[in-house]
């Protein structure tokens, strides 16, 4: 059996201070740090012992997790374990990547978000370029506030053109985007528009729950980031009942990390083994 899991422990710090970003507003103390790592590694511990499944892990961390060694660890460990068919993370890319060449290079993935007000270009793209160097499957990413809109066209220009640049569109505003502006992000992301989008969601089926779930740092299995009721625990002997068919809950789904799941969307034939890390495996010039 394949499952995908998306694990989100109790870190909650970063060493970016995005306005736009809801992550990571809070400066963690040795004890939290401590209780996120035996958190870690009790989870890497779990999935080390399912070699029962086909198992790929998505880190999607509550702030920036791979400047933490303990997460190049964990990357590591799990991708080096025979039934692990893929470890992916979000990531700003600040970090150190030579802890990757202690892994099969295509069991990685980085979704890299690039911060236009944290760091300059010049060196996230030189960021870029070593995983590209490094063979580290990447996708690159920007949210598309008005602010970064030069920022995310001049990214576009200096990235190879086989490397995806998808735009996170900003939500929180109804009518964020002029028709101009939706055109020329839509240029850069031909996907732009499905992200621009609240897709309605109730009583749709969703992957979600059945061979996609959410895992947070106790265990607890929830069907995806966005639906709040626990459905099981990883570390109860029955965790496996958890997984089941079912249609979502809530009225609408605007996170790729959420809609992708959903069948009707068709986004799995066209993101394919690279769906946690956000590469499509149809050219992008196809996409567009």
């Amino acid at each position: 059996m394949k499952l995908a899991i998306l694990y989100r422990g109790p870190l909650s710090s970063c060493n970016y201070g995005c306005t736009y970003c809801p992550f990571a507003k809070h400066q963690e103390t040795a004890a939290e740090h401590a209780h996120d790592e035996a958190a870690l590694q009790r989870f890497v511990a779990w999935a080390a012992q399912q070699i029962q499944l086909e198992l790929s892990v998505f880190f999607t961390p509550w702030g920036e997790a791979l400047i933490r060694r303990r997460y190049q660890r964990a990357i590591v460990e799990l991708a080096n374990l025979p039934h692990v068919q893929k470890v992916a993370i979000q990531t700003n890319l600040s970090a150190r990547l030579d802890w990757a060449e202690d892994c099969p290079k295509q069991r990685l993935g980085l979704w890299a978000t690039y911060h236009p007000t944290q760091t300059p270009r010049e060196r996230f793209l030189a960021r870029c370029h070593e995983a590209i160097e490094r063979g580290i499957p990447i996708s690159v990413g920007v949210v598309g506030i008005h602010e970064h809109q030069a920022e995310i066209a001049a990214l576009r220009e200096a990235l190879p053109k086989q490397i995806y640049l998808w735009v996170n569109a900003y939500k929180r505003e109804v009518g964020y985007y002029s028709p101009e502006e939706i055109a020329q992000l839509t240029a850069i992301d031909p996907l732009f528009p499905i992200n621009n989008t609240r897709h309605p969601s109730e009583g749709k089926v969703c992957a979600t729950g059945e061979n996609v779930i959410s895992v947070d740092g106790d265990g607890t299995i929830r069907r995806c980031h966005f639906v709040r009721e626990p459905i099981g625990n990883i570390y109860n002997a029955d965790w496996q009942a958890a997984l089941q068919p079912r249609v979502c809950a809530n009225a609408t789904c605007g996170c790729h990390i959420g809609y992708i799941h959903m069948p009707h969307l068709g986004l799995q034939q066209v993101f394919g083994q690279g769906m946690l890390e956000r590469i499509p495996q149809i050219p992008i010039e196809v996409l567009g």
